[in-house]
């Protein structure tokens, strides 16, 4: 992995009809970082960036053109696993900004201790201890 250290090498990346409003609950409700937002003359979301541990996301608005966009009409909702240290007092967060829960935080077989939400668009957010090993 030469030259990527101090980066994730994979990217999740999602578009939402209304992403000003995605950014807003994930910084918010779902602890991310706000990274970078670019935003168009018209007002949407052409590229952000948020940050959670050593992992990163990056989303933009549904209709706004280009090749990506083009791809991902009509595409359903995505999972992402984001490993937090604290799985109840991030569930907590979100359940103050009225996140829908799909799973509380519940231990599972393989060792973690993991819970399930849905974002204002239907992605579906899973927040746990789990953290493989990826060996180099």
């Amino acid at each position: 992995m030469a030259g990527t250290a101090g980066r994730p090498s994979i990217y999740p990346t999602l578009l939402y009809a209304d992403a000003k409003a995605a950014v807003k609950q994930l910084t918010e409700a779902l602890g991310f970082t706000e990274l970078a937002v670019y935003e168009g003359e018209d007002g949407l979301v052409q590229h952000a960036e948020l940050v959670q541990g050593n992992g990163a996301v990056m989303l933009g608005s549904k209709g706004r053109g280009g090749r990506f966009d083009e791809a991902m009409r009509g595409a359903g909702p995505v999972g992402v696993y984001v490993v937090v240290d604290d799985v109840d007092g991030h569930y907590q967060r979100a359940v103050d900004h009225g996140v829908e829960i799909l799973m509380p935080p519940t231990d599972q077989d393989h060792g973690s201790r993991d819970y399930m939400a849905r974002d204002t668009e239907g992605n579906i957010w899973s927040f746990g201890t789990y953290a493989p090993r990826i060996e180099g």
